[in-house]
């Protein structure tokens, strides 16, 4: 079976092929599926611009779809930036090292370093059927990057239980803490039990 990634973010898709190629899940980014444009993620929750993105792309194609929406969520900053983690600060156009600065100059002398990574994957097949999964992953933000693997926030997260940060852990672990990868095994078991797998 063949899934579009109703994304062309490099390090999701490196993410969706490790922890789905092994169930005999093909993921395919939508740019090399012809996809020549981004959903506009105009949802007010993680779940809602999930959806969003995999029903456009899977009807654009007309072969299953999957997308996440995934983001970090900051208790000193009310949630922040959440839902909107990718425009974060100078929004789009910001480089992830811009945008996880940004946070921390939000955070500076906070005492509260809690937080949470949130995903919700949404996966749609042409006709409409829908299966939906979720993971979340806590841990505390970093007074200062640590690491060059990853992508994102990842520099300045680390997992709960863990010293170092996501960037710092390897692919290997962060799969398996991350909330991607916990979304994705949660996937794995509504696919196994509907028999796409």
């Amino acid at each position: 079976m063949t899934f579009i990634l109703a994304s062309n973010n490099q390090g999701k898709f490196r993410e969706f092929k490790e922890i789905l190629e092994p169930l005999g899940i093909t993921v395919v980014p939508q740019a090399i599926a012809g996809v020549d444009f981004e959903v506009n993620e105009t949802g007010d929750t993680f779940e809602e611009n999930a959806y969003l993105k995999a029903s456009t792309i899977s009807q654009y194609t007309n072969f299953p779809a999957i997308a996440d929406d995934s983001g970090l969520c900051v208790d000193a900053l009310g949630g922040a930036p959440g839902v909107r983690s990718a425009r974060f600060g100078g929004g789009k156009d910001w480089t992830d090292r811009q945008k996880y600065e940004y946070l921390l100059e939000k955070l500076a002398g906070e005492s509260d370093r809690h937080a949470k990574f949130v995903c919700s994957i949404c996966c749609v097949m042409p006709g409409g059927r829908v299966l939906r999964a979720s993971g979340e992953c806590p841990g505390t933000i970093l007074t200062a990057p640590a690491g060059d693997g990853g992508f994102g926030y990842d520099p300045v997260f680390a997992p709960e239980g863990y010293a170092q940060s996501f960037a710092e852990l390897g692919d290997d672990i962060k799969n398996r803490l991350s909330h991607r990868g916990r979304a994705l095994e949660a996937l794995r078991a509504e696919l196994e039990r509907s028999g796409l797998c």
